[in-house]
């Protein structure tokens, strides 16, 4: 296991030596393969495609509970490899986690039909569910290293299902039905639309509105808030939970300044990554405040209604390589245990 795993990590990080490479293509003019980033092969015409890409986080973590150190290590935090493309309206997505010995879990694995166009898209297989503006942020997007306490504890992640999801002018939606195994063989509806009244290069506000009703009479709903002007940006997202009866709810508010001028970009009522203007790179500085009820298993607190404040730097050595850092101090509103953790990572996503 550990040798096959070596070995596809050894492929995947060959990749950048051919990122330098131009688009060439054969005579007739009938295929085109880009080494520029992710390897793909397609023919001219866009009917056919197959993509092969994916990512590697290396982290050092030094976490503690009470003033006492509980974690102090470097370790893969993902490691992912993905194979995707398309014959003529219908696209295909196959994702796997390769890394920490795990033999190949499944991520993405589905089929998507996009025949109708942009504003009517049929997902069927496992995927993220649609809840949360940071959830349905890539991993390799996201500014803060780690998804906020609130995104883990209530945001539902990848399930099998079949979704319905689309744009028209500057309003998203995704609605489906997918499988809940919180509760034997339950289901869940999961649905999100979202609206860019204000949308241009450098300028972004976004509103967002998230509902899931879960199996064992759980409801969620979250509230979505986002703007971002030139280098600044700033989100923030609520969740509250209904349980049997029982509420909980979590709050997350992250600002951000890109130094070097660069702006986040903004894509189907989601945020990218960090693109460098220059050979020199992008650096970022990014702040977050948490409080609620959320799983804060970063700062070694677990589940619990805690308060939570970070702060992060980070460096985009170009599209595709990153290096970055996050500190956050975090203490329990309930039992007053304090913790904390410095994260570091070192990534190259493709």
């Amino acid at each position: 296991m550990i040798k096959r795993n070596f070995f596809v990590f050894c492929v995947l990080l060959l990749i950048p030596n051919f990122l330098l490479a131009g688009v060439v293509s054969t005579d007739g003019n009938d295929v085109v393969v880009n080494l520029k980033g992710p390897i793909e092969v397609k023919t001219a015409d866009g009917d056919y495609s197959v993509k092969l890409g994916g990512r590697l986080m290396w982290d050092y973590n030094y976490a503690e509970l009470n003033s006492v150190a509980d974690e102090d290590d470097f370790s893969i935090r993902r490691a992912r490899l993905y194979l995707s493309g398309n014959v003529k309206d219908w696209s295909y997505k196959v994702q796997f986690n390769v890394g920490n010995n795990n033999g190949g879990t499944p991520e993405d694995l589905y089929i998507r039909y996009n025949g109708w166009g942009k504003q009517a898209v049929l997902t069927v297989g496992k995927q993220k569910e649609p809840f949360g503006l940071e959830s349905l942020e890539s991993s390799k997007d996201i500014s803060y290293l780690e998804r906020s306490a609130i995104t883990e504890a209530y945001a539902p992640g990848r399930n099998e299902g079949i979704q319905f999801s689309g744009q028209q002018g500057d309003v998203t939606y995704a609605v489906g039905i997918f499988e809940d195994d919180s509760v034997g063989d339950g289901a869940a509806v999961t649905g999100r639309v979202t609206y860019s009244p204000i949308k241009s290069s450098d300028q972004v506000l976004h509103l967002g509105l998230a509902y899931s009703n879960r199996a064992a009479d759980v409801d969620m709903t979250g509230v979505e808030l986002a703007y971002s002007k030139g280098p600044y940006h700033l989100q923030t997202e609520y969740v509250t939970s209904d349980n049997l009866g029982v509420s909980s709810d979590g709050l997350y508010v992250q600002a951000g300044w890109i130094i070097t001028g660069e702006t986040r970009p903004y894509k189907s009522g989601v945020f990218k990554r960090v693109k460098p203007g220059g050979s020199s790179g992008a650096w970022e500085v990014v702040v977050r405040y948490e409080d609620g009820d959320g799983h804060y298993s970063d700062e070694e607190l677990g589940n619990t209604d805690a308060t939570s404040y970070g702060i992060g730097l980070n460096y985009y050595v170009n599209k595709f390589i990153r290096v970055g850092a996050t500190f956050t101090d975090a203490k329990d509103n309930l039992s007053n245990d304090t913790g904390s953790e410095f994260r570091a990572r070192l990534q190259i996503a493709l």
